[in-house]
């Protein structure tokens, strides 16, 4: 006789009466810090989600920390499954935030809907998601839910491009029948849809003079590449969904001294490869007043567009299946950020992103989560791995 997945009702009911617990393991991961530049933190907070991962799971079938050099290490964590399929469960332990945020960080006021929200350095973006993900496949043990075995690989360097962890993230997606990433809802929804990033270089080199003795011998490295960086702004299409931001500059070495050397970081977000092409071109055409100083630009795509492929059409109608279950709609955007499932759609694999948290702010002071959504979207998740243990049907 083949078993059969808990009602919904079971998975979602279990899930509530275990919300504290969930709760107090997200609090758990935010408050060890682990921005995406700071190795000790990266290290002793990937240590933090061992651990959690373990005392709500039980040892690994198989486990392996993969280097990241210079950037966080990714773990991948594999338990063998009580049913057919094999599901990765994917998302990032790296924030945006330097250590020391977390000493500053106000607590959100939970109004005017009246709802508890929990705030704090990388809770929406996307520490809840992991724990969801941990707690949905205990969910899945605890109610004799048939499970597929699962994969989690959990990474440190996603939100400065995956630099070391793409590859590692591709070859899991290769080996699984379907990849489910842990990335905050668009307000509850799905993403199916993300733009593809790049991040750009521009350098200006200029020739380096005193500036007050001989300010006519140099070549102002800042001065051109201001000038530069507006001619680039000009190149966004944000009807066309390009947009283009330049966050970071630095150069010269003194105030008394025309500066020779300066860098721009430009991030570029786009929808389509067509436009990829166009904005590398029309970068390339920027030209600057001042002919002695150069631009060097680096080209760097990071990320592919992300669109609902074919091999995903049917896992977002078993997703929107397994939350009509429980009582509710589950819809799906596109969004302008980019994530690891860029990755993985561009391979034609099956993938659904935006399966974690619920709140807002991501990136932002105040970035937090509603405490009351956790048990559902880890009930959704449960209930989603105790779908996947067939293949999809197209």
């Amino acid at each position: 006789m083949t078993a059969t997945p808990a009602p919904a009702a079971v998975l979602t009911t279990r899930a509530q009466e275990v919300s504290s617990e969930i709760v107090a393991d997200i609090l758990t991961l935010v408050r060890q810090e682990t921005g995406s530049h700071d190795l000790p933190g990266l290290a002793a907070g990937l240590d933090v989600l061992r651990e959690l991962a373990v005392h709500r799971l039980g040892k690994p079938d198989h486990e392996r920390r993969h280097p990241g050099g210079a950037h966080g290490d990714t773990l991948t964590l594999t338990y063998t499954g009580t049913a057919p399929g094999h599901v990765a469960l994917v998302g990032h332990y790296d924030t945006v935030w330097p250590a020391g945020t977390l000493a500053g960080w106000e607590q959100p006021s939970n109004v005017p809907n009246g709802r508890a929200r929990l705030g704090g350095p990388g809770i929406f973006d996307m520490k809840t998601g992991l724990v969801q993900g941990i707690w949905a496949l205990k969910l899945a043990r605890e109610t004799d839910t048939p499970f597929p075995t699962v994969t989690f690989l959990f990474n440190g360097d996603e939100e400065i491009g995956s630099l070391s962890s793409r590859p590692v993230i591709e070859e899991v997606a290769g080996q699984v029948d379907v990849t489910l990433v842990l990335e905050p809802t668009a307000g509850g929804a799905v993403k199916t849809a993300r733009k593809g990033s790049g991040i750009f270089t521009a350098t200006a080199v200029g020739i380096e003079a005193h500036a007050g003795l001989a300010p006519q011998d140099g070549a102002s490295a800042i001065l051109a590449l201001s000038e530069f960086v507006l001619a680039a702004s000009k190149i966004a299409r944000p009807e066309a969904g390009t947009t283009i931001n330049t966050g970071l500059i630095s150069g010269g070495s003194a105030t008394n001294v025309v500066a020779g050397r300066a860098t721009a970081t430009i991030d570029i977000r786009v929808t389509s490869a067509s436009e990829q092409d166009r904005v590398d071109a029309e970068f390339d055409a920027v030209e600057v007043t001042d002919p002695r100083v150069r631009i060097e630009i680096g080209h760097a795509w990071n990320r592919p567009p992300m669109t609902l492929n074919a091999a995903s059409v049917p896992l977002l109608a078993l997703a929107r299946e397994v939350a009509a279950e429980q009582g509710r709609d589950l819809a799906d955007t596109a969004v302008g950020g980019a994530s690891d499932a860029n990755f993985v759609a561009a391979l034609g694999l099956p993938v659904l992103c935006g399966m974690g948290a619920v709140g807002d702010g991501a990136h932002a002071q105040g970035e937090f989560i509603y405490a009351d959504t956790v048990p559902a979207q880890t009930a959704l998740v449960a209930g989603l791995l105790g779908r996947l243990t067939e293949p999809l049907r197209g």
